[in-house]
């Protein structure tokens, strides 16, 4: 751990007491090299806090809002987000790091997506916080700011599964766990959640998996089995590889959908037979943030937690310290549990 000097706030900026930050596979990504963010570098961006300070012309929070942090805020003027899609706004998405006045030593640190949130207090700008309602637990509000929002989303809008179709989830992190509930929630006849480890049943299991297959060679043949030997309306790779990715594809049907959740490295080619494209009639598209607007959805999902339609807890499976983020990371790449995450 070091000692940071965070900047004072400006107009426009809001100042957080980081409460609770998971640890996301994004932030491995920054560690093994597959995203080459600049260093020295603050990770961090799955996170919910208490505003301490508010800048001038803030109108978004006040001092003592419980908030949920935003790592790709929407600029609300470019192209992307005139034309409905925030998630792809020219401002803040591909930004893995960036410098915000945060100095050690007298030299600038870089913070993970704009946020470096494995710290006490962050400095943001105003359209990177949304308030949650006070009574939702901070560990809980965390996750709805990545994991599940991005699982959720890509289920409800990227994909948008309708009820009666089925679904198979490759990769049960946080996120891929989030997936299957959110798909068992809107009325998927089949769940089928897929991972390396056979330990990941009971979470597949308390998530809404209808059904539990431990991945090999064998996956199409194991999914066309419980789909009426067609393979699943829709798969979801949560993994972020090629190897993964085509294992997505071969599982699902002809004319079915598939959707890249995970993000993979730039170097790892995905191959696929251009006959094989054209005659199995699959769509193949990724979802960025789950195709969501945070501001909008990130308080209908915190409304969700709190009414008992969305469960979060089992997503939970470490609560650390930040002396305990390299054992989080270690158990990530076991692919060991669901969600680490950091009270602070």
């Amino acid at each position: 751990m070091a000692e940071l000097r965070l900047p004072e706030i400006g107009p426009g900026q809001v100042r957080v007491r980081v409460r609770a930050a998971g640890v996301c596979h994004s932030d491995l990504s920054m560690v093994n090299g597959t995203l080459r963010p600049p260093h020295p570098l603050l990770l961090g961006h799955e996170a919910a806090g208490e505003v301490v300070e508010a800048g001038e012309h803030v109108t978004r929070a006040a001092a003592g809002d419980h908030v949920v942090l935003n790592w790709q805020p929407a600029c609300r003027d470019c192209w992307f987000c005139a034309h409905g899609q925030p998630w792809l706004c020219a401002t803040s998405s591909g930004v893995a790091a960036r410098e915000n006045g945060i100095t050690m030593d007298g030299a600038p640190v870089h913070v993970a997506l704009g946020l470096g949130a494995f710290a006490d207090q962050v400095v943001v700008p105003e359209n990177a916080v949304i308030r949650v309602p006070r009574d939702l637990d901070f560990d809980l509000a965390a996750l709805l700011g990545c994991a599940v929002l991005t699982g959720t989303g890509a289920v409800r809008n990227t994909a948008r599964v309708a009820p009666g179709e089925s679904v198979v989830v490759i990769g049960l992190g946080g996120v891929g766990l989030a997936a299957v509930a959110a798909a068992r929630a809107v009325g998927a006849s089949a769940v089928i959640a897929v991972d390396v480890s056979e330990a990941k049943k009971g979470l597949a299991e308390a998530a809404g998996a209808t059904d539990f297959v431990v991945s090999s060679e064998s996956l199409s043949k194991d999914v066309r089995a419980r789909t009426v030997g067609l393979g699943a309306d829709h798969a979801f790779e949560c993994v972020g590889r090629a190897s993964t990715i085509r294992a997505a594809w071969r599982a699902t049907r002809r004319g079915g959908q598939v959707t890249v959740v995970g993000m993979g490295a730039a170097d790892d080619m995905v191959a696929l037979s251009a006959l094989d494209i054209f005659s199995s009639a699959r769509t193949l598209r990724s979802s960025v943030y789950g195709s969501a607007d945070p501001d909008v959805e990130v308080p209908a999902l915190a409304a969700d937690v709190l009414v008992g339609r969305l469960a979060l807890d089992h997503l939970i499976t470490d609560r650390i310290g930040l002396a305990d983020v390299p054992a989080a990371f270690e158990r990530m790449v076991r692919g060991e549990g669901a969600r680490s995450v950091l009270q602070l």
